[in-house]
């Protein structure tokens, strides 16, 4: 199932999403990513469609898993 991976930090209007799928990979990927955040203002969730979540807005989408943790970890 498709869903999108979402990276917001509270203090920071918007959002960065990659597309991706549900699954074991993505959940050690949101694991990885909280332990190695660089403070604990930022959120890692999944949505299902990002025209449902406006509270994300403005979505920054990035095209792969590594620009995905690049931008994650340098919030």
């Amino acid at each position: 199932m498709m869903c999108y991976l979402i990276a917001k930090d509270e203090n920071i209007p918007g959002c960065y999403a990659l597309k991706t799928q549900h699954g074991r990979h993505l959940g050690e990927m949101i694991c990885d990513l909280n332990q190695n955040a660089p403070h604990s203002g930022i959120q890692i969730v999944t949505i299902s469609r990002p025209a449902a979540y406006g509270e994300y807005a403005p979505y920054r989408f990035v095209d792969t898993e590594e620009e995905f943790r690049q931008k994650v970890l340098s919030m």
